[in-house]
């Protein structure tokens, strides 16, 4: 596994901030935060480029904080590829392999096995000059990789693609992960490039790690309105919490108060996520807790579900299907019910 334990680089621009990780052994690990948050320079002080100020970093119990780039057995592939722009495709690929002194037979016998896993045999002979954006992106992959480095390191690898060959390269990473278990560190700004790919993600914020989990945990659970705003997530509020009785509730600055399950006190964040809010011509008979009468302001087609924002005294986002929409016939101005249990409330 790799731990890394107070890692520290001060720059310019930014510092990266005691940085502890564990990634375990095998495990796709993605670093999701902004532009310029000091992921890149994290990735290469994990390489060994960067030299850091203060801290450790071990693979399986080895220390790698002092040993140069060439003895970590480590690859790397950046957002802008770096292909030696005077070599064809083949040697760029078994560039890594001459360097170390690999005999001819044995370089071509691991090239014929990279090249059959990205299905680029026919691109050998060719000019980097003269492939595509996602070409040149498998190219640079089986450069890294046909080295068998026990850590790949991938810097934004997908930014710079169209999106359907994003996605076919999405589902080749995760292929390919699942058949050669490299240890893979992948960088992104992209919430839905890193569900696609993580077994777990860390989100970086000011050279800083902020919350470390599961992607559907993060998701469901951030830490900060900074997680939460960064991923995506609707619906988020701040209020008192108040306690009547033996229930608790959190009262908005407009006096709305939103029942919930919270052992915090005093003034916090809370999230209803869209897909959590039932909506309705009448109340909803349920055990649900929170029940509120407002108008649809706003619909929105977000091609497999349909947004509603519906004013409440605070705007919610509601997602329903588009039958939904046409079968309720809900249109602007109408008004409605939403429903939503306190157990669906996250507090923070």
């Amino acid at each position: 596994m790799i731990k890394i334990h107070g890692l520290t680089k001060r720059l310019k621009d930014f510092n990266i901030e005691d940085i502890d990780l564990d990634i375990k052994e095998k495990e796709y690990f993605v670093i999701l935060g902004p532009t310029g948050t000091g992921k890149t320079v994290l990735l290469e002080l994990i390489a060994g480029l960067v030299c850091p100020d203060r801290g450790n970093i071990f693979f399986n119990g080895e220390e790698l904080t002092e040993l140069p780039p060439e003895e970590r057995n480590i690859g790397m592939v950046y957002q802008d590829y770096m292909l030696f722009p005077h070599l064809n495709v083949k040697e760029n690929i078994t560039f890594g392999l001459k360097v170390r002194g690999v005999k001819r037979e044995e370089r071509e016998r691991a090239l014929k096995k990279i090249v059959r896993l990205f299905r680029i045999e026919h691109l050998l002979t060719r000019d980097v000059k003269n492939l595509s954006g996602g070409e040149q992106q498998r190219v640079a992959l089986a450069r890294a990789l046909i080295t068998a480095p026990r850590i790949l390191l991938l810097d934004e690898p997908l930014s710079a693609l169209d999106p359907g060959t994003k996605e076919q390269l999405q589902e080749n990473l995760k292929e390919l992960h699942e058949r050669l278990e490299t240890t893979t560190i992948h960088i992104t700004h992209d919430f839905n490039e890193a569900l696609a790919l993580a077994d777990r993600i860390a989100i970086m914020h000011n050279g800083k790690i902020v919350q470390t989990g599961k992607p559907e945990g993060i998701f469901k659970q951030p830490n900060s309105s900074f997680v939460a705003e960064f991923v995506g997530v609707k619906n988020i509020f701040r209020g008192r919490v108040l306690v009547e009785g033996e229930d608790k509730y959190v009262e908005l600055n407009n006096g709305l108060k939103i029942a919930v399950i919270t052992d915090r006190e005093g003034w916090v964040n809370l999230i209803v996520r869209p897909e959590d809010i039932f909506i309705s011509y009448e109340p909803f008979l349920s055990s649900a807790r929170n029940c509120f009468s407002g108008e649809v302001v706003n619909i929105r087609n977000r091609l497999s579900m349909v947004e509603l924002t519906v004013d409440i005294g605070v705007e919610l986002i509601v997602y329903i299907t588009g039958h939904s929409l046409k079968e309720m016939g809900i249109t602007r101005g109408k008004r409605v019910f939403v429903t939503f249990k306190a157990s669906a409330v996250h507090v923070f």
